[in-house]
């Protein structure tokens, strides 16, 4: 298995409708037809909505994750709902479920009872290296997926933001307060056969095997720009 397809096939949940971008429905919608229909379009996983705008999509057919503002509906396309930090019920419509929960205390990982974990990466609180090592160690001892958002435009650390290769990596390879600290691109390879973080590496195998059972996408305003920046680091 091509370990570049593993890693970023559907990795990124379109979330144009969310800060900072905060598009419009019909713009985000035209933006989101817009990176799907590029030759780097396999790289976008679900259309991330509001469950008080759903109804703003019309019928079109496209792969869903619904934060929980309101009831979720039937509705086919729905393959993801992400329960926020303002939703203290978990009521589960019977689909994948994301729950969102301060990432300080990580006891409530272990109360998920068969639903996901979401963590922010990004916005108004940051977490630190060691919070995030902290959380990547305990969804996989718990055998829990997760999805990450906020945050994450760049592959590699910048400065005091996160990178979403680094978070990858990893997942994949643990030593997670090294990788996730790192901040050199070179540091990070991702090629056909391998995924590698300074001479630590995994096949395409072990890389789809993370992204089915530990990170399975994250969230981000903009396709383009994390595109652009893999672009740039000759990994697209």
């Amino acid at each position: 298995m091509d370990a570049r397809r593993a890693a970023l096939e559907k990795l990124i949940d379109h979330a144009a409708l969310f800060p900072p971008a905060s598009m419009t429905v019909e713009d985000a919608l035209a933006e989101d037809e817009r990176v799907r229909a590029a030759d780097t379009g396999w790289i976008v996983g679900r259309f991330v909505v509001r469950a008080s705008q759903l109804s703003q999509l019309g019928e079109r057919e496209m792969p869903l994750s619904v934060v929980a503002d309101a009831d979720v509906p039937d509705d086919d396309r729905i393959e993801a709902v992400e329960i926020p930090l303002s939703n203290t019920v978990l009521q589960s419509p019977g689909r994948g479920v994301y729950v969102e929960r301060p990432i300080g205390d990580l006891a409530w990982l272990e109360e998920l009872d068969g639903a996901r974990a979401k963590v922010r990466c990004g916005g108004d609180a940051v977490p630190s290296v060691d919070q995030l090592a902290a959380f990547i160690r305990r969804c996989r001892d718990l055998g829990v997926p997760f999805k990450a958002t906020a945050g994450l435009h760049h592959p590699v650390r910048t400065g005091a933001e996160h990178g979403f290769l680094n978070l990858l990596a990893a997942a994949c390879l643990g030593f997670e307060e090294a990788v996730l600290a790192d901040e050199e691109p070179s540091a990070f390879r991702l090629i056909a056969d391998r995924f590698a973080w300074r001479g630590q590496g995994c096949d395409g195998e072990r890389v789809a095997q993370v992204r089915r059972e530990l990170l399975t996408s994250f969230g981000s305003c903009s396709v383009q720009e994390p595109v652009d920046h893999l672009k740039e680091m000759a990994i697209l």
